[in-house]
C-alpha cells in the first residue's frame, strides 16, 4: 500500500469514527492571555503549555484549532468557551 492509499484509508477511518470536526478559536481585542490560556486549561483539558501555545498561536495567527473529535463531542465545549466570552466555532 503507498503512503497516499494509507493516508486516504485514514481519513476515511477519521471520517467514520466522526473525528472530523474541530474548535477553532478566533483572536479578539477583549480577553487576556491568562482568561484564554486558564479557560482552555479548563474547557478543553489542555496542559498549561498547550494552552499558552494555542493562545500565542491565536494571537500572531488570528485562529487556532483548539480540540478535534466528533460534532456531539465539541458542540458543549464550544457552548463553554463562547459562555466564557471566547470566539470560537465548530468547523
Amino acid at each position: 500500500m503507498s503512503t497516499i492509499e494509507k493516508v486516504q484509508e485514514e481519513v476515511l477511518v477519521e471520517e467514520q469514527l466522526g473525528v472530523n470536526h474541530e474548535i477553532v478559536l478566533y483572536n479578539d481585542d477583549v480577553n487576556t492571555f491568562d482568561h484564554v490560556i486558564d479557560t482552555l486549561i479548563k474547557v478543553c483539558k489542555h496542559t498549561s503549555e498547550q494552552a499558552e501555545q494555542c493562545a500565542i498561536l491565536v494571537h500572531y495567527k488570528g485562529r487556532c484549532t483548539v480540540k478535534t473529535g466528533s460534532f456531539d463531542e465539541l458542540k458543549p465545549l464550544c457552548t463553554q468557551l463562547l459562555e466564557a466570552g471566547l470566539s470560537a466555532e465548530i468547523e
